[in-house]
């Protein structure tokens, strides 16, 4: 058993081999202090619906030529791409992973201490990667507190910090920790701060609050339909719904 850490990576397993997936899964659940294995999955395709639903820190990725293939589709997903463990029993596949930016690779067979070394420097990673973040976020806080009345917010995704046009706003969507913000040009931009943190930096006269996972813009709001339930439509074409201990509040705001 490991000691105690400060925190626990959430992990999924895209591994085919029962053997393999039963050593990591021990490993789990022997360490569940540092680690979470929330499923195992046999092949990329079969993964994309949980990481979409779990948004995990770590995936240990089966180095097969078909996984490689599709990586892909997993990098492309609308939340921070989570650390990577490739394995494989072939060494020359150590490249791929390198390549591919993963965190470490292991050899199989896999054993306990190539997993725990493994699984510290993700634990690592990730807490560097908080630690500039917090940076960052500093900066953001000067840069906004400068410019409140001003038309531009800055928005920190992982790994750079957007001046987004405050006008450009359609609506900001709660993604677990973190914020997606859907803009009028088509593009989606993640923040990693929460979205209770830009209820207060959005608090201005066209933005408002209609359900805890959306802040959205007024201005971009064309129609405002009340059949079961309110709902807000927007001149993107999206739909949202209004909570219903927030629909009279938000009558008076838009002064209806």
């Amino acid at each position: 058993m490991l000691k105690k850490s400060m925190r626990i990576v959430n992990a999924i397993v895209i591994e085919n081999e029962s053997g393999t997936a039963q050593i990591l899964n021990k490993f789990g659940e022997d360490n569940s202090l540092i680690l979470n294995i929330i499923e195992t999955v046999e092949d990329i395709t079969h993964s994309l619906e949980l990481i979409k639903l779990h948004k995990p820190e770590l995936i240990f990725l089966h180095a097969s030529s078909e996984n490689l293939k599709n990586l892909k589709q997993i990098t492309d997903l609308d939340f921070n791409t989570p650390k990577f463990i490739f394995m494989s029993d072939e060494p020359q596949k150590a490249y791929d992973a390198f390549k591919c930016n993963a965190v470490d690779f292991l050899l199989k067979p896999l054993d306990f201490n190539t997993i725990i070394i493994s699984i510290y420097k993700v634990i690592k990673t990730i807490e560097m990667e908080i630690s500039f973040q917090n940076q960052k976020l500093q900066q953001i806080d000067s840069i906004n507190s400068k410019h409140r009345n001003n038309e531009y917010i800055a928005v920190a995704s992982i790994d750079k910090i957007e001046l987004l046009k405050i006008e450009d706003i359609i609506f900001c969507k709660a993604e677990g920790k973190y914020t997606e913000f859907i803009l009028t040009n088509g593009i989606k931009i993640l923040s990693s701060r929460n979205l209770g943190e830009y209820s207060s930096i959005l608090s201005d006269n066209f933005f408002f609050r209609i359900h805890h996972s959306y802040i959205i813009n007024i201005k971009h709001v064309v129609k405002i339909s009340k059949k079961e339930g309110f709902y807000c439509e927007f001149s993107n074409g999206m739909t949202l719904p209004i909570a219903k201990r927030r629909q009279e509040e938000f009558i008076k705001f838009i002064k209806l």
